[in-house]
């Protein structure tokens, strides 16, 4: 059951039909965010409205475009919207608005107003906080780029990394199918169809395992329509840490939605190297944007890590005037729950002592990488008890995909030893490997 405050949002910003060409047109994502910043102001809520004569409540209201007409006549569609609302819910669908916590923050962030009113979805919606890399391309494509898409999805979700994409024919779909056919994440942002997607039987035991979320802030029932796949690209960039531009063209939806990335700056954009002259990603790079090697092994995880993380976790040079205090300040991760950004606080000793290991580590010449941070984590987590790959991922923060990887590793270094029947993993005393943060 949807609360007040959710109906007269969609009230006041959703097309309730399939065709509406006829009825009084919603709010857009730019009317609404001067629409609600007045309510602010005025101290009212959206939901106020259901309640009172919204003439008595907006009679201080003034806006050519917004008019108290257009406001009453949206609000009256209340019969409408409860048969769509129980349409979506017995279909599995559920609904997030930007009055809700787990509305995705970075397209508050990215966005301000301009960020959609309303998000409709199915699967995993934790999955639209958490890290991602968007990946985009071309519908019509080579086998050697679909081939590229489905390992660069896979890697990335190797990564940590959710895709994130348009859930289109050609690189959308491969990219996405490459992370979950590992047990990785997906999100797909879809312009239109959301209701027949969610019923699919190709997304049906991704969604089932939760490591699916389908989007869109359009009707699920839409049909496509050009504008709103176009206005769709921006949420797909908003939503991601980084992109990859597998292959462009010089026109079409990839090629404007890569551009005004660029030109807005959401998220750093890299494109496929690749020699085919129809394809625009040379432009791309000549705009602003970064060659990824042709190749995927040849791609670093590290490359795709938002400002905040790398700083944070792998940038140690950053942290030398701390060490020179003994001291060591709270590390910042951005891990994409509800409070978006965690405090992980160590002991004053335990400070020092990372300190003074990592100055040890950079002075000695040693390259610490993402693997080097895990088992110093690893090691503490596991030293006294055994470990699930549940317990392992939910207490360091990581995708069970990127643990499993890690672990796997880990228990080839010998570092680790498992035990079967459940299966849990234990710290190797026995085996004296000498760590970069040890």
């Amino acid at each position: 059951m949807i609360s007040n405050l959710t109906q007269a949002i969609l009230l006041l910003t959703t097309h309730l039909k399939k065709n509406e060409e006829n009825d009084v047109r919603p709010l857009t994502p730019t009317e609404w965010g001067r629409f609600a910043a007045w309510l602010k102001e005025q101290g009212l809520t959206p939901d106020r409205l259901l309640f009172a004569l919204p003439a008595e409540v907006l009679k201080d209201w003034r806006d050519a475009k917004i008019t108290v007409e257009r406001i009453e006549a949206l609000l009256d569609r209340g019969s409408a919207l409860a048969l769509a609302v129980e349409k979506w819910e017995r279909s599995g669908l559920w609904i997030i608005t930007r009055a809700d916590a787990d509305y995705p923050l970075k397209l508050k962030e990215k966005l301000g107003p301009l960020a959609p009113p309303v998000l409709f979805g199915c699967g995993n919606r934790n999955l639209i906080n958490q890290r991602g890399v968007a990946v985009v391309g071309s519908r019509n494509v080579n086998d050697t780029d679909l081939r590229y898409s489905r390992e660069l999805g896979a890697f990335l979700a190797n990564c940590g990394f959710s895709v994130i994409s348009g859930g289109a024919r050609g690189v959308d779909e491969a990219a996405m199918a490459g992370a979950l056919e590992i047990e990785g994440t997906a999100v797909g942002v879809l312009a239109n169809g959301l209701l027949q997607a969610s019923l699919s039987q190709k997304y049906r035991e991704y969604l089932r395992q939760k490591s699916l979320a389908l989007i869109s802030p359009f009707n699920p029932e839409a049909g496509f329509d050009v504008g709103n796949a176009m206005q769709r690209n921006k949420y797909i960039y908003c939503l991601s840490d980084a992109a990859v531009a597998v292959h462009s063209g010089t026109k079409g939806g990839t090629w404007s939605g890569a551009l005004e990335n660029l030109k807005k700056k959401w998220a750093p954009l890299w494109v496929k190297r690749i020699d085919d002259p129809q394809a625009g990603n040379r432009l791309l790079v000549q705009k602003g944007a970064r060659w990824l090697p042709e190749k995927v092994d040849e791609i670093q995880c590290e490359w795709f890590l938002n400002k905040e993380v790398q700083q944070d976790l792998f940038s140690f040079n950053a942290q030398k005037k701390e060490r020179q205090t003994g001291e060591i300040s709270s590390t910042k991760i951005y891990e994409g729950t509800k409070d978006k950004e965690k405090q992980i606080k160590e002991s004053a000793e335990n400070k020092s002592a990372i300190a003074k290991n990592i100055g040890d580590a950079e002075d000695s010449g040693k390259t610490l990488t993402l693997y080097d941070f895990f088992l110093t984590q690893l090691k503490k987590l596991c030293s006294g008890k055994a470990r699930s790959i549940e317990e392992i991922a939910n207490e360091l923060e990581l995708q069970k995909s990127q643990a499993n990887v890690w672990i796997k590793k880990a228990l080839a270094d010998g570092v680790i030893k498992k035990l079967n029947k459940p299966a849990r993993y234990y710290w190797n005393k026995d085996k004296q490997k000498s760590l970069p943060l040890d």
